[in-house]
């Protein structure tokens, strides 16, 4: 990413993040974390990356109701950015937080046989 659109995508991240703070008027929408923000350098497209709280059935939701708000959310990007064309924006769900917690646990699992292993050892 340049310089330019770095700094775009940080502006849409706070504004993202506020709007959410203050509350859409959508209850398909859960406790939404924004995670990231990337710009094409033209700045014609922004994905917008968020993870929620809950179950599969609840980041769905969110998903739809993220981007039924897109309009709403543009319009108040467009009041924050100074920038002639508004990025068109996208909203995806961040997995990487999924895929962490996936490997944690899988990492726990070995260190507790590892441990098993050990007190047998020991005896």
């Amino acid at each position: 990413m340049s310089k330019r659109s770095e700094k775009i995508a940080e502006t849409i991240h706070e504004t993202v993040s506020k709007i959410l703070c203050k509350g859409l008027n959508d209850p398909r929408i859960g406790f939404v974390t924004i995670t990231a923000v990337e710009v094409t350098d033209d700045l014609s497209t922004a994905r917008i990356y968020f993870t929620v709280i809950g179950d599969d059935a609840s980041k769905k939701n969110s998903e739809i109701g993220l981007n039924s708000a897109k309009g709403y959310i543009r319009k108040e990007l467009g009041r924050v950015l100074t920038i002639r064309y508004l990025p068109e924006i996208f909203f995806k769900y961040d997995h990487s937080q999924d895929y962490g917690n996936r490997i944690d646990s899988i990492l726990r699992e070995i260190d507790s046989e590892h441990d098993g292993d050990n007190s047998k050892h020991r005896k």
